[in-house]
């Protein structure tokens, strides 16, 4: 917690594929990850949350339908969902789109829900490569030069050999329209 808490970028497990994560409300934080991953910063980045509650905190106004399909996946255990919504407040500039959408997923994997909750605040959650190279699925597959940039990793699931694929995205609008983007 003390390296988010301080800045620091760090990799690990989430509910999908491995990640290079921050503090999402640290503009600074966020701008070394857009670095770490050569990335161009018009690019949007996923965040993670723990809870509906902390959902609700970086969303001036959720839709119902977003409620919905949060509870079909927790419901059925289905593939993870991350949305984008729009109104996003109480995070870095920098990852707020240009539209002030942001992309955020509840995660259910222990591990990364529970360093949410301890951390109490959405931690970035983009794949652990560098743009355009394929994601890291699993500890093994992370690029060296990545390990060396960040400020920790972390122990969790490193031994894991098993195939992870990214989330799906729903991008959700105010007025209503819906759009699959994965």
């Amino acid at each position: 917690m003390e390296v988010l808490r301080q800045g620091g970028v760090i990799l690990y497990p989430t509910d999908t594929v491995w990640g290079i994560g921050c503090d999402a409300t640290n503009d600074e934080a966020v701008r070394r990850v857009y670095h770490i991953k050569q990335r161009d910063d018009s690019k949007a980045l996923i965040c993670l949350v723990d809870s509906d509650a902390r959902l609700q905190r970086y969303v001036r106004q959720v839709p119902d339908v977003a409620w919905q399909l949060i509870d079909s996946v927790k419901d059925t255990g289905s593939r993870p969902l991350t949305l984008v919504l729009d109104g996003a407040v109480n995070l870095a500039p920098s990852l707020i789109a240009d539209d002030g959408s942001i992309a955020l997923r509840i995660t259910q994997e222990p591990f990364s829900r529970e360093l949410c909750y301890r951390f109490q605040k959405a931690l970035v959650s983009t794949s652990a490569n560098i743009s355009g190279l394929p994601p890291a699925q699993n500890y093994c597959d992370i690029d060296p030069r990545l390990i060396d940039l960040v400020d920790y990793v972390c122990f969790s699931r490193r031994q894991e050999h098993k195939p992870h694929a990214p989330s799906g995205i729903i991008r959700l609008r105010q007025d209503g329209e819906v759009t699959i983007i994965r």
